[in-house]
């Protein structure tokens, strides 16, 4: 098995995922797929890093949030589910029965305006059969929806359901979202735009010529930048994706769109997967990948060259499309304060959610790390 490297901007955004979400370091490690092991050695080296929080500030922050958040976190939780009070007060009560084990009885009733009395006597009548499976299937597809960021409709809640053993139909599902007004987040439409062009580097032509199928891992990688709005300015990320598995290899984040952007990028995605030479790597015709110096990467690394065709964004639809995906998943409605915050929540997104959790249909609704390990 190929040994991965790290970069330091991976390990500190897994620190960051300890100290400053609050997960454990067992958690951290099974989302982000590395030893728990590696996990601690990051957290020791980096705690004293300039560029991140110290111990004690970041131990001093958090219990300033447990403080503020203490009399509001249970609620919040239940809150998090409160589509069901727009519903009738049986599904409330359903809701409320599956979460006995987590919640205080008191507490719910109170959260979804319902009376202890009224939970009692519901639980005593005979519901149907119909409306008892529908019921627990409705608690079930809330679980689903938000432990995925909200964004998947009822496709791909249908998998999820089928992968648990679930006795369900698709259109089930989606005739008991509909009633619950359970909806995907809606992707906005995302224009893709190319990089400056305009430049007298020589360029490539296009090889990869819109054949995104790959026969296996690290055949053909694709790549391109794009630019995330916080309060403090731009901020501009590189990525690189596996046309095999739909992976984001390689990734990089930094305030400005020099060459040094996308070769942090191309270096993660090398350091991660240690690819054999022959390799297809197609771009755009930007400056940063025409540049001498990132020609240089490729050639070292023994990579084919190919570019999209001047002024053809769609030469790169399967890169455009995970941009567009991660717009409208990720950042439809938020608004970053700075840019250390949207680097994180990328971060997170990426690694944690994209790469290895997130269902995709081209892969026949498994996820880039899945589809890869079950064909290893």
């Amino acid at each position: 098995m190929r040994r991965r490297k790290f970069t330091r901007e991976f390990k500190l955004g897994a620190v960051k995922l300890v100290h400053q979400q609050g997960r454990s370091v067992m958690q951290a490690a099974k989302d982000l797929g590395v030893d728990p092991k590696c996990i601690r050695e990051w957290i020791e080296k980096y705690t004293a890093d300039p560029d991140s929080a110290s111990p004690a500030a970041m131990a001093k922050e958090l219990q300033q949030l447990r403080t503020e958040n203490a009399r509001l976190r249970m609620e919040r939780e239940i809150l998090k589910k409160a589509g069901v009070l727009c519903q009738p007060a049986g599904v409330r009560f359903a809701f409320i029965a599956s979460t006995l084990d987590d919640y205080p009885l008191a507490a719910c009733c109170r959260v979804l305006s319902v009376t202890r009395s009224g939970f009692y006597a519901w639980r005593c009548r005979a519901d149907s059969e119909r409306q008892r499976r529908r019921q627990e299937l409705l608690v079930r597809i809330r679980d689903v929806h938000e432990a995925n960021r909200q964004v998947y409709g009822s496709p791909r809640i249908y998998q999820v359901l089928k992968s648990e053993g679930q006795s369900v139909c698709e259109n089930t599902v989606a005739a008991i979202m509909k009633q619950a007004q359970i909806r995907a987040k809606g992707r906005r439409r995302f224009v893709p735009r190319t990089t400056d062009s305009g430049h007298g580097q020589p360029v490539a032509t296009n090889v990869l010529d819109r054949q995104f199928a790959a026969e296996g891992p690290d055949r053909k990688w694709v790549a391109d930048i794009t630019y995330v709005e916080t309060a403090e300015g731009w901020l501009y990320l590189a990525g690189v994706l596996d046309l095999y598995s739909r992976k984001i290899v390689g990734w990089s984040m930094t305030q400005h769109m020099r060459t040094e952007l996308v070769a942090e990028a191309l270096q993660m995605a090398i350091a991660q997967r240690q690819p054999c030479k022959g390799l297809l790597h197609h771009s755009d015709r930007g400056v940063q990948y025409a540049s001498e110096d990132y020609q240089h990467l490729l050639q070292s690394h023994g990579m084919v060259v190919s570019m999209s065709d001047p002024g053809e964004c769609w030469d790169n639809a399967t890169m455009e499309s995970f941009w567009s995906t991660l717009k409208s998943e990720l950042m439809e409605g938020t608004r970053y304060a700075t840019r250390a915050e949207a680097r994180q929540s990328i971060f997170e997104y990426i690694e944690v959610f994209y790469n290895r959790k997130r269902l995709h249909s081209t892969l026949g609704y498994q996820s880039p790390e899945s589809f890869e390990a079950s064909r290893s």
